[in-house]
């Protein structure tokens, strides 16, 4: 494996994501063998091997490791993905933070559950149909404008495309065994084609250009729901997502809090960085029983010298008002 001389990438992270992704036995790892100015070499019966932040310019001898199920090559300087095809028994592998501009020669890797290509160049999503084990998949802070190729990936549980460049929600339909969707910072206008998806768990549309809540009413699995930083101005058609344990609409237009009688298993509500002003619309929230969190700085009545004490006493179950913890 050549390593080249270079500026480290700078970290950075999808959203929201990582607890969700399944761990790997610490002893478990590949060793490395000998390491010099150019040339580093590993025990070729390694079933993991981590290469984060080695300066890695290509992949490239990695033959012979038969039983290498995990490779990480995060924050490296990798333009090509190459060399993998005899790796079959791969279940893992991490090329998040380097210079890739194409999805290309995986076909071998059937047995793939996760592959982490975010933070690179790539504009496309292509050449994954042979992947059919994938369960997890990332792809987050590229510069892809279309959701595509990814119909026979039908074991997918999770999804990120955050903060790609897509504008419609597309090609979900047969992903039915989808829990967590991820496309956030995308520039989505509406909701839309995610009927078929009724075993979503969690879903993230946060900074998008989204006005009007709806086509939500299959998702009753739904536990956890993010739209702030859109364009919303009513918080309406959420009556059949009665499983809703989080609601984020932080930084919208709304200016009442209205159409929440049906979430019971309410326990995080974000509405910081709106128009509140009207103290009258927190009583709607009483039915809400199981509410614990709620954020609502931000808002014109959070500049009322009583806020925390109002909120107390017209919610007197909550034990968190914005980042501060009641006493």
């Amino acid at each position: 494996m050549n390593l080249s001389a270079g500026n480290n990438s700078q970290q950075r992270k999808c959203e929201l994501i990582r607890n969700v992704v399944s761990s790997f036995d610490n002893n478990d790892s590949g060793l490395m063998i000998i390491k010099s100015s150019n040339l580093i070499e590993f025990d070729p019966n390694a079933s993991s091997l981590d290469l984060n932040h080695g300066r890695v310019e290509r992949i490239e001898d990695l033959e012979n490791m038969k039983n290498l199920k995990r490779l990480y090559l995060r924050w490296n300087l990798i333009k090509k993905i190459e060399n993998l095809d005899t790796l079959h028994s791969l279940i893992e592998l991490e090329l998040c933070d380097n210079q890739i501009t194409k999805i290309e020669n995986l076909d071998k890797l059937v047995n793939l559950e996760q592959l982490d290509i975010s933070f690179n160049r790539l504009t496309t999503i292509e050449n994954l149909m042979l992947l059919i084990k994938l369960e997890r998949l990332f792809l987050c802070a590229n510069r892809i404008k279309e959701i595509q190729n990814i119909e026979t990936l039908t074991n997918l549980v999770l999804l990120e495309l955050g903060d790609n460049q897509l504008r419609t929600i597309k090609n979900l339909d047969i992903l039915i065994g989808l829990r967590y969707l991820y496309l956030g910072k995308n520039k989505i206008r509406k909701i839309e084609n995610l009927e078929k998806l009724i075993n979503l768990e969690v879903l993230s549309l946060q900074a998008n250009r989204i006005r009007k809540i709806e086509n939500l009413e299959n998702l009753t699995k739904l536990t956890e729901l993010y739209l702030s930083e859109n364009g919303i101005v009513v918080i309406e058609n959420l009556e059949k997502l009665i499983n809703l344990d989080t609601l984020d609409l932080a930084k919208n237009f709304l200016t009442d809090i209205n159409n929440l009688e049906n979430q019971e298993k309410l326990n995080e509500l974000w509405l910081n960085g709106n128009s509140i002003e009207n103290w009258s619309c927190l009583t709607k929230l009483k039915e809400n029983t199981n509410l614990r969190t709620i954020y609502l700085e931000e808002n014109p009545l959070a500049k009322d010298k009583r806020y925390r004490a109002k909120l107390r006493e017209q919610l007197p179950n909550l034990d968190q008002i914005d980042a501060t913890l009641c006493r």
